[in-house]
């Protein structure tokens, strides 16, 4: 009995504990800061059941540069014994699709599709994601695949638990941790720039 209690109530602060489905969800809230000002919202999801990881993440930032935007990242990734199995992002500006991309593992291979195109096929495994970089400090890992664009980005560590991401591009993230989850980002976002800075 004494175990349950000490469980439940250390998942009070690491998230919610769902009994009934016997899962357990992690929520993760973050602001998005432009220039000092607060311009969106980050929420990421973690849900754990048995051998299966459910990461979603969902970013909306509303600013203006010479006519006002709407940016808006979704992100929906499945892990099963720590492989990456599926994950989706779509991302929209102004209510349009400006990227939909979707990888699948398919047999040992996966098999990575832009628009419902398959774009690639990947052969490498993949346990470390993106989105995993709210979640779960890098340590030891030097590469991460990138489910927005299919490719792997470089990893390196800065010490005192920051680390920089390089993508296939050159452009660079850093990633700031505290006890093993995001505390703040720096964030080249392609369309724009920001930082991420947790609220919880």
């Amino acid at each position: 009995m004494l175990v349950i209690c000490l469980f439940i109530i250390t998942n009070i602060f690491l998230g919610d504990v769902e009994l009934a489905t016997g899962s357990i969800k992690t929520t993760l809230n973050f602001d998005i800061v432009m220039k000092d000002k607060v311009v969106g919202t980050l929420k990421a999801t973690k849900k754990i059941k048995d051998d299966k990881e459910v990461y979603q993440s969902t970013t909306a930032i509303k600013t203006r540069f010479i006519t006002e935007i709407e940016v808006e990242y979704k992100y929906d990734v499945i892990f099963e014994k720590q492989k990456l199995k599926t994950a989706r992002v779509v991302i929209e500006l102004n209510d349009k699709t400006h990227a939909n991309t979707f990888t699948e593992l398919v047999d040992n291979d996966y098999e990575m599709s832009k628009n419902d195109k398959i774009e690639t096929v990947i052969t490498n495994q993949i346990n470390y994601s993106t989105i995993l970089l709210y979640f779960k400090e890098p340590v030891n890992i030097t590469h991460c695949y990138s489910e927005q664009d299919g490719s792997f980005n470089t990893l390196i560590s800065n010490g005192n638990h920051s680390y920089k991401k390089i993508n296939s591009k050159g452009k660079e993230n850093t990633y700031y941790y505290s006890n093993g989850i995001l505390d703040k980002a720096n964030i080249d976002g392609g369309l724009v720039k920001f930082d991420i800075v947790s609220r919880d």
